[in-house]
């Protein structure tokens, strides 16, 4: 079969006919009937639908690869309450506050229980990494606040003596105080 061909064969299958301009498939014989020039254009349309299709599939990894490469990069530092400099420490609201300023430019609010109310509402079977993940730590709702990373893990400021870590969602602990998630970062 010509290069042509193959092109008119894909268009039956999958796109409104280019001759009539109707919702209706093309017959084969208006499917071969078209020009050169149809054909390719068809095919360009397609391209550009796939290229732009890869666009958003790079901007939603990057911004969640950035989430958490920039929140990885702060293992380590110091808890401190009330904390929302890296430099003397940081508690679990101000490091989601550097975390997303300086991953993606958004600002959010100081509280943990004020984050809480941003952003879209989602299942826990739907987290993806760089939703925020919501716990009941101090017998309140919503007050303690980390970063999903996937496969069950977290980033989070614990508390005071303790450094930002990575922690598993699954564990006890965190299973019985989870209060929900929220997507923030569009993808």
């Amino acid at each position: 079969m010509s290069k042509g061909l193959h092109a008119a064969v894909f268009l039956l299958d999958c796109c409104p006919c280019p001759v009539t301009n109707s919702s209706q498939t093309c017959s084969p014989a208006a499917a071969i009937a078209l020009s050169g020039a149809s054909v390719a254009q068809a095919t360009e349309q397609q391209q550009q639908r796939l290229s732009d299709e890869s666009s958003l599939f790079e901007r939603y990894t990057s911004s969640a690869k950035d989430l958490v490469l920039k929140g990885l990069e702060l293992v380590g530092i110091n808890y401190r309450f009330g904390g929302t400099d890296p430099d003397s420490g940081l508690d679990c609201s101000g490091f989601v506050q550097v975390v997303f300023r300086e991953a993606v430019g958004k600002l959010l609010p100081r509280t943990a229980k004020e984050q809480s109310e941003i952003g879209n509402v989602i299942d826990k079977n739907e987290l993806k990494p760089g939703d925020l993940v919501f716990f009941n730590t101090m017998r309140r709702a919503f007050s303690h606040v980390g970063i999903y990373l996937g496969d069950n893990r977290f980033l989070h400021a614990p508390r005071t003596g303790a450094e930002i870590r990575v922690e598993d969602m699954s564990q006890g602990y965190w299973v019985k105080r989870y209060n929900g998630a929220r997507r923030v970062v569009e993808r």
